[in-house]
């Protein structure tokens, strides 16, 4: 066999991140401790994820192999045994992955010719016969608020509520409209819109939950999804309005389901932030960049490799504070222009963030999504399925958090949270990135994710536990 060149590397978008699913319902995971494979997993968290790397894809099927978050990687051994550590050869723990009509996938060792399955316990690859025992199912470990892209029309989805319909024409995500709730519920997904209506298998929106409102998910590396009825109809842009809509011919990659972006009209700024360097740059709706120019002065007229583009974030309780390349803070002199001059920040560089596209969150952090259990009073952040907090807006940079009933979020003495408050309390949010934030809550301390599965309100500084995607 000729050599597989494989390209180590941080995740970039393009790298896709899924939990397998065996036909007994239980994810795929890597024991750590005994450096083994099992698949006895009821849920999808970090033990369950596995990084898609791919190095020759062609129609159905693809050469691949799984990483886990640790870094090490699925292997097969003569034996027919499985487990979990570094490849001996450039094949060993190479899997020729096939995408099948029902949306499930098969992996068979390439060295061997065996086909990954599992008991319901054990994972082993024994049999070259290929069976029901050897179907995965995906699902892709993505944040559940999405937005939907099409590559082929190059626009965005967006619900329409008066007329109770999708288009894919929006050039830009910057409406509430083009955010959407991906639930995963037996095997299927349901299309939740920002007014919690469902997509229907008849491409109106309906407000329940049920079988017509169930799709199957075609999953392709490299992010490309599609969503399918399981008769045949496909999701995809249909007629001169691009309506979102079931149909037997649509082209190929129809859909990609991506993490939220903040590129918007032309009073708003997409944000992009590295949250490793805490850098920020702002693009304007021409496509520009804000830059320092001369006298001091911010224009948007920059590109993304200069050094005038990149200013530094400090937070202050909601409010951000931007420095500058030449060390000065950012402000708002009197004529209403922004320039670079201040040398010690203030109240008048405080500037505040609203959330243009965002009417609610959905939180993820090291232990799963946060909301509430039937079996706890207070709000967990280890749950499999989230919870949505409506964002109520008060001052720049601070919300309310209502609960889905209504109801707001209360604090308790020890630092933990209630969804049945009666009064609306202040959370300041703080972005760490382009798709992470921290929340300080009314006690003054940091929300964070807790192994328990409590979410507290008890941390000083800002800590790995205390970052949230959205």
């Amino acid at each position: 066999m000729a050599e597989v060149e494989w390209i180590h590397r941080h995740p970039k978008t393009e790298d896709l991140r899924v939990g397998l699913i065996s036909w007994a319902g239980t994810y795929l995971s890597f024991e750590a401790f005994k450096s083994t494979i099992t698949a006895t997993a009821k849920s999808l968290c970090r033990r369950q994820t596995w990084e898609l790397l791919v190095s020759n894809e062609h129609d159905a099927q693809a050469v691949v192999r799984l990483k886990s978050l640790q870094g090490l990687y699925l292997l097969c051994e003569a034996d027919g045994t499985v487990c979990y550590g570094r490849p001996r050869t450039s094949h060993h723990g190479c899997f020729l992955l096939r995408f099948h009509r029902n949306g499930k996938w098969t992996l068979q060792c390439i060295i061997s010719g065996r086909y990954l399955e599992c008991d319901g316990e054990d994972v082993f690859c024994n049999s070259r016969v290929l069976s029901a025992y050897h179907m995965w199912t995906p699902r892709p470990a993505l944040h559940v608020h999405v937005i939907l892209y099409s590559p082929t029309y190059r626009s965005y989805a967006r619900a329409d509520h008066t007329v109770g319909r999708i288009w894919v024409d929006a050039p830009v995500p910057c409406l509430e409209e083009c955010g959407f709730l991906l639930h995963f519920q037996d095997g299927c997904y349901h299309l939740e819109t920002s007014t919690h209506h469902f997509l229907s298998h008849v491409d109106r929106l309906v407000p329940q939950r049920s079988s017509e409102t169930a799709f199957y998910m075609q999953v392709r590396p490299r992010g490309l999804v599609a969503l399918c009825d399981g008769e045949g109809g496909t999701l995809y842009p249909q007629g001169t309005h691009l309506l979102l809509g079931l149909g037997s011919s649509p082209t190929r990659d129809a859909l990609v389901c991506a993490a939220s972006e903040r590129l918007t009209p032309m009073s708003l700024f997409q944000y992009e932030s590295d949250s490793e360097s805490l850098l920020l740059q702002l693009r304007s709706a021409n496509g520009y960049l804000l830059a320092q120019r001369r006298h001091k002065s911010i224009i948007a007229d920059g590109h993304f490799l200069e050094s005038s583009t990149f200013f530094r974030v400090h937070w202050n309780c909601g409010k951000i504070i931007l420095q500058s390349s030449n060390g000065c803070f950012l402000s708002v002199v009197s004529n209403g222009l922004l320039m670079a001059n201040a040398t010690i920040p203030g109240p008048n560089e405080e500037l505040g963030i609203r959330f243009a596209n965002r009417p609610f969150l959905i939180l993820r952090g090291r232990y799963g999504y946060v909301g509430c259990s039937s079996d706890h009073d207070l709000i967990q952040c280890n749950r499999d399925q989230p919870d949505c907090i409506h964002l109520l807006p008060c001052n720049p940079g601070i919300y309310h958090f209502q609960a889905q009933g209504g109801s707001f979020w209360s604090i308790t003495s020890f630092g933990t949270f209630r969804p049945w408050g009666k009064f609306a309390l202040n959370f300041c949010i703080e972005l760490q990135g382009s798709n992470l934030l921290t929340v300080l809550a009314p006690n003054g301390c940091y929300i964070r994710a807790d192994r328990s599965g409590k979410l507290l309100a008890d941390s000083g500084d800002i800590t790995k536990e205390c970052i949230w995607e959205f």
